[in-house]
């Protein structure tokens, strides 16, 4: 992860002795530091937007801004980096800044309309997504349509949503993991783990899908798990969820036993599974 920082630092380091060499001033090196940011800025940002510890790239931005408040890159780099590093309300009013720019585009009043939906701030985030033009047909801003619809409680505006999102991307499990809770949501749990199940084709690693289906099954009063990819802890934690369905719905003596087969199947202790058993057992 820190490679390529320490190239660009090995690389700064060397054009600003470079540049000392032919001019003494102290200013002479302080405008090549500068020339050297404002050259490499464009990767570096990449960088700190995809591998560099969200935190560390928080400070990057911050700094860059400091030295140069008026440029948008940077603004939407602090932005995106304060979302990644979970500090949402923070990161709302990064976006809000973004979006105050001149040159600030459709795309940036998405990801403040994002901002808003994780700071739970619905009305804004409504607000904003309104405040788009209807010509900006966009993967981004059809999910978040649909989130807001879920919230709302409108299922038919949400289903037309969700169908529109899925056209627009190439990487579907996400929207019908999504889609597919809306409906567990709603108390159809045969299309959620149609959608589900759906979902994990497109992506086998997706666990939250995994468990959402196995949540779906479990309210339809279904206690065995699909025919699927998992690992020995994901089928031990599975079996935890569907225990815990089960339990939901009454059926206890089930739930016991699927959180015995839970506990023998993890390869280590399982704390949860283990602690959820003993509450039943001394209740």
């Amino acid at each position: 992860m820190r490679q390529p920082l320490s190239l660009t630092a090995a690389c700064v380091a060397g054009l600003i002795v470079l540049s000392a060499c032919d001019k003494s001033d102290g200013q002479s090196v302080d405008r090549a530091f500068q020339g050297v940011n404002v050259i490499d800025g464009t990767d570096l940002n990449d960088v700190m937007l995809t591998v560099a510890d969200p935190n560390e790239a928080v400070s990057y931005f911050q700094r860059s801004l400091g030295q140069d408040p008026d440029r948008i890159d940077f603004r939407r780099g602090l932005a995106l980096s304060l979302i990644r590093a979970k500090r949402v309300t923070e990161g709302v009013g990064a976006w809000n800044r973004v979006v105050e720019h001149e040159d600030a585009t459709n795309s940036d009043k998405t990801n403040l309309a994002d901002a808003l939906i994780r700071a739970g701030q619905w009305e804004r985030a409504e607000e904003t997504l309104n405040s788009i033009p209807p010509t900006h047909e966009t993967f981004e801003r059809y999910k978040l349509e649909a989130i807001i619809a879920d919230y709302n409680k409108d299922w038919k505006k949400a289903d037309s949503f969700y169908e529109i999102a899925l056209g627009l991307t190439t990487q579907p499990a996400g929207v019908l993991n999504n889609w597919g809770f809306s409906k567990l949501t709603r108390g159809d749990g045969a299309a959620a783990e149609r959608l589900f199940t759906d979902a994990i084709q497109r992506d086998q690693d997706l666990f939250t899908a995994k468990n959402n289906l196995v949540l779906a099954r479990g309210a339809q009063g279904n206690y065995t798990l699909p025919v699927m990819p998992m690992t020995q802890i994901e089928r031990a934690e599975l079996l935890h969820t569907m225990a815990l369905a089960a339990i939901k719905r009454n059926d206890v003596e089930i739930g016991k036993s699927l959180l015995r087969e839970a506990l023998e199947t993890h390869p280590q202790h399982f704390e949860a599974a283990a602690r959820s058993l003993d509450a039943l057992e001394n209740s």
